[in-house]
């Protein structure tokens, strides 16, 4: 997956300070390997002189040796077969060199990063993100901080055959059945009932077998440090929220307009749930939030902090990616162009019939191409999207400051054949420039619409309005 060609060369102050030591005790343990390796080597002879073997002595050498070898691999393959597919899981912080009490102390080695170039990204990627809800009683960054239900779910994909990131996020209400439990459940239950092996098992099925090569998840207490360590993260918040837990645990309490929220606003932000809306709102929100931390984290005052943030942030996240595969990974993101970035939601619909209004169900009717460019799976049975640009569903959102607009729009839409076009709210910040957004995934209808109309920029992400296929966001520039 990743070809890794410059090597990781390890030397610290210890061994400095231990050298002298060592060469004290040289020679000590020198009579001891000594005595240990003839014990061993006696072994054969024993066995040569108990079997009373006529065959010369040297040949039962090399057969022994040989045999020794054969049982070793096999003993490794045996191993190797019953090793869980996410053998990192059980591994401590320590074990895996990502965390312990002088974590933050030592840097992570020079030589990676100066040749970050040089880590290459060779297939296809997916990775399951999760972002864990608060464990109560729970010590950051231990195994138990991580043992709750994910609030935040989110399949990236990251393809170098096309040079594209594409983010697929999965509501926490969406309902599915889990493996050898009764009935069935929400997404977000599957970490806390078994933690992200599960939940990889079950968004793979879910999504038609979807492969899901690594996992991260990611603590609230992560979230908030990777923000405040990025110097806060600048958002549009839509409308004031309000809110307050009866245990006063939890509280929210946002203005609206942009501005520049720190980490325990940054929460806030992601974790605000409106009523009558699900999850929906708040998936579009998440995405709000990944635009903002991508501008930030490639920013060029940020970029040469990366290999400090990294070791930071080592304690508040648990992955299984290897540190060489994270390098690809960066190396990836940094040369990809920003219209390739591309976020969708997951199809589904709200049941009437069920007696949980917030179940989200998956609809993959005519998403037989938001599968395979999301997810990497193609399914012959499933039938593609055959729906015309102007059979398309279009909503128009006036973000100028001018409320002739919209109508403006609706008619010129309408003479060019246009049959589904609506309105939506006003978005509240305005606007000088005119935004296409694809709001389900379908970049190739937005440049088409993008022609028609003569101007507007694009936007692959879910932040439009949930209803439609497209959201036009009217600016001043509209004519």
């Amino acid at each position: 997956m990743v070809k890794q060609v410059a090597q990781i060369k390890n030397q610290g102050k210890s061994q400095q300070a231990q050298k002298s030591t060592d060469e004290a005790n040289s020679q000590q343990q020198a009579n001891v390997s000594s005595q240990f390796v003839e014990s061993v080597g006696s072994i054969p002879s024993q066995l040569y002189q108990r079997l009373g073997l006529a065959m010369p002595r040297w040949l039962f050498w090399l057969l022994t040796i040989v045999v020794g070898i054969t049982l070793s691999g096999l003993l490794v393959s045996t191993l190797a077969l019953w090793t869980p597919l996410w053998s990192d899981i059980d591994r401590t912080d320590e074990e895996l060199g990502m965390g312990g009490p002088d974590a933050e102390k030592t840097p992570l080695p020079g030589e990676i990063w100066s040749n970050i170039s040089q880590y290459k990204l060779t297939r296809p990627m997916n990775i399951l993100i999760m972002g864990v809800e608060p464990v109560r009683g729970s010590v950051n960054g231990s195994p138990e901080s991580y043992a709750g239900s994910s609030d935040t779910m989110l399949l990236v994909r990251l393809n170098p055959e096309n040079n594209t990131i594409r983010v697929l996020s999965i509501p926490r209400d969406t309902m599915i059945a889990i493996p050898e439990s009764k009935g069935l459940t929400k997404v977000s239950q599957a970490n806390a009932q078994g933690g992200p092996v599960l939940a990889a098992r079950v968004v793979s099925r879910t999504l038609s077998n979807a492969p899901i090569d690594r996992y991260i998840r990611i603590s609230t207490s992560g979230l908030r440090q990777l923000v405040d360590q990025l110097g806060g993260v600048e958002v549009f918040v839509p409308k004031p929220m309000e809110y307050k837990d009866s245990a006063g645990k939890f509280s929210i309490n946002l203005v609206s307009g942009w501005q520049t929220l720190n980490g325990e606003q940054a929460e806030q932000f992601v974790r605000y749930r409106e009523a009558n809306t699900g999850d929906l709102a708040r998936v579009q929100r998440q995405q709000a939030l990944l635009m903002g931390l991508r501008e930030r984290l490639f920013s060029p005052t940020v970029l040469p902090r990366l290999p400090q943030l990294v070791h930071i942030m080592g304690k508040y996240f648990d992955t299984n990616l290897k540190v060489e595969e994270m390098m690809a990974l960066v190396n990836f993101s940094l040369n990809m162009e920003r219209d390739n970035f591309q976020m969708t939601m997951l199809p589904g619909i709200f049941s009437r019939l069920s007696a949980d209004p917030d179940s989200y169900w998956l609809n993959l009717t005519g998403k037989v191409d938001l599968l395979n460019n999301y997810t990497g799976v193609s399914i012959g049975g499933l039938k593609p999207d055959t729906r015309s640009l102007p059979s398309l569903k279009i909503a128009i959102q006036n973000a100028s400051n001018q409320p002739q607009l919209t109508g403006k729009v609706i008619n010129s839409l309408k003479s060019k054949g246009f049959k589904n076009v609506y309105t939506t709210s006003d978005w509240p910040d305005g606007r000088s420039e005119t935004k296409i957004i694809a709001q389900k995934g379908n970049r190739q209808a937005a440049e088409q619409l993008q022609k028609i109309l003569g101007l507007g920029t694009i936007e692959v992400s879910a932040t439009g309005d949930i209803e439609s296929d497209l959201t036009i966001r009217i600016g001043k520039d509209w004519k």
